[in-house]
């Protein structure tokens, strides 16, 4: 069964699962494993970008190459009279937040923080207290 929409045919498909696989490959490579010139794939790719299909490029990369060896999750509990917007700049502007997620359930935001070193993650433990309170679980291993 296809999955292909009547904006998007088997050939959008193809590109986006080439893609995703490897997002450094040029227009033209990926118009030979598609039967299309690099013209055509370029054409497609910045209409998918259009439609919203793409909505951006990332990078795989291995942060305790670079000195970040502490990676953890925190879920954040706001303080009754803590602001969202508020929190939300703190998110915005901190380097060490690699991802925050507004969430239903225990807390009010996950955290994925990675940092250098333990007194690293409790300096950022500290400016989190000022929102409300949180809970802290740390990555032994990344398996996915």
């Amino acid at each position: 069964m296809s999955t292909a929409t009547p904006e998007v045919d088997e050939t959008d498909l193809q590109i986006l699962r080439i893609l995703l696989e490897d997002a450094s490959l040029s227009f033209k490579d990926i118009g030979r494993l598609v039967h299309l010139t690099g013209q055509a794939v370029g054409a497609r790719v910045r209409r998918l970008q259009d439609l919203g299909v793409i909505e951006g490029y990332t990078l795989r990369w291995n942060p305790e190459r670079i000195g970040l060896a502490v990676h953890a999750f925190i879920t954040v509990f706001m303080a009754s009279g803590s602001t969202h917007s508020k929190f939300q700049r703190f998110v915005a502007e901190n380097g060490s937040i690699a991802e925050a997620h507004r969430v239903g359930g225990e807390g009010c935001y996950l955290l994925r923080v990675q940092v250098g070193t333990q007194a690293a993650l409790n300096e950022l433990l500290n400016s989190l207290l000022a929102f409300g309170n949180y809970k802290l679980s740390l990555s032994i291993e990344r398996l996915k």
